[in-house]
C-alpha cells in the first residue's frame, strides 16, 4: 500500500468575511497522480497557495512526510515558500512565470544553483570548485531539457519559445529543484489539442521516470480523466466529491457544479 506523502486536514482560509476554502481534507500518496478540479472560483489555486506558503491558512494542518528516510511528518503551515520548496514541494503557475530575457538553459540552471557548493570568493574569481560544479550543473540542466524535448532550444531566449514549449520549460525548471511533490496549476491552459496531448504524455513520463507525486489543477476534463488516478472536486471552497475518474464523472453533485460553467479559474 502506498504511503501518504501529503496530508491536509481541515484546511480553511478566510479573507475578511469570505471563507475561500472550508475544512478541506486531502491526501496524496507516494508516486500518485491526483487531480484537483472545480468550476470557476472554487478555490483550487487558493489551495495551492496555502500548500506552498503564499497564503497562511486560518486553520487546519498541512503535513509532508519524509518518506525516503524516517517517515517523519513536517508541518508546512507558516513556512516560507523557499523552505517548503526545500522540503520537496515545487509548483507551476496559471500564468507562465519564466525569466523571459534569459536563455532556456539558464532558466533551468538558476533553479539548480541552490545545489552549488562553492564560496563567494570562488564564484567571483572562478577558482577552486567553481568550474567543476558549474559544469556539473550545466550537464544536469541539459539532461532535464532532454526530458522535456527542449535541449535543441537551450540557447534561445525563453520569451521566443512557442507557448506549449514555455509551459514545458516551466515544468522543467520546477523539476530542477528535485521535488517529491509537483503541483501543476492549469498546465494545459491556452494549449491547442496537439500541445495538450504532448503535455499529457510528458506529465505521465515525468511521474514515472522521477518517481514523484503530482497534484494537478486543470479545466481540460479529457486530460484529467485520462491521466489522474484519483480526483478531488471543489465547489465554493468545499470538497463535494472525491474518487476515481469514472466515479467523479458520474457524480450528480459534480455534474450540477459544472453545469453551464466553462470559465477559467481565477
Amino acid at each position: 500500500m502506498a504511503r501518504t506523502l501529503l496530508s491536509v486536514r481541515d484546511l480553511t482560509i478566510q479573507f475578511g468575511g469570505l471563507i475561500a476554502v472550508s475544512h478541506l481534507n486531502l491526501e496524496v500518496h507516494d508516486g500518485e497522480l491526483v487531480g484537483l478540479i472545480g468550476p470557476n472560483g472554487a478555490g483550487k489555486t487558493t489551495v495551492f497557495n496555502m500548500l506552498t506558503g503564499v497564503y497562511k491558512p486560518t486553520s487546519g494542518t498541512i503535513e509532508l512526510r519524509d518518506t525516503a528516510t524516517t517517515g517523519h511528518a513536517h508541518n508546512l503551515v507558516g513556512k516560507k515558500p523557499y523552505a517548503i520548496n526545500e522540503r520537496g514541494v515545487a509548483r507551476t503557475f496559471q500564468n507562465i512565470r519564466l525569466f523571459n530575457e534569459m536563455t532556456v538553459l539558464d532558466n533551468v540552471r538558476i533553479a539548480l544553483n541552490r545545489d552549488a557548493r562553492y564560496s563567494l570568493f570562488e564564484a567571483l574569481t572562478h577558482l577552486g570548485r567553481f568550474a567543476s560544479q558549474e559544469h556539473a550543473l550545466t550537464e544536469e540542466a541539459e539532461a532535464l531539457l532532454d526530458v522535456f524535448s527542449l535541449r535543441e532550444k537551450k540557447d534561445e531566449l525563453a520569451r521566443n519559445l512557442p507557448y506549449g514549449e514555455q509551459r514545458r520549460l516551466e515544468i522543467a525548471r520546477a523539476m530542477a529543484t528535485h521535488p517529491k511533490l509537483l503541483l501543476l496549476d492549469e498546465p494545459a491552459a491556452g494549449m491547442n489539442p496537439i500541445e495538450t496531448a504532448t503535455l499529457a504524455e510528458t506529465i505521465v513520463r515525468v511521474r514515472k521516470d522521477f518517481g514523484l507525486a503530482i497534484l494537478l489543477i486543470e479545466h481540460d476534463m479529457s486530460l484529467v480523466m485520462k491521466i489522474c488516478e484519483r480526483i478531488y472536486v471543489l465547489d465554493y471552497g468545499q470538497l463535494i466529491a472525491e474518487g476515481a475518474p469514472d466515479e467523479v464523472q458520474s457524480n450528480p453533485r459534480v455534474i450540477e457544479a459544472y453545469l453551464g460553467d466553462d470559465d477559467d479559474d481565477a
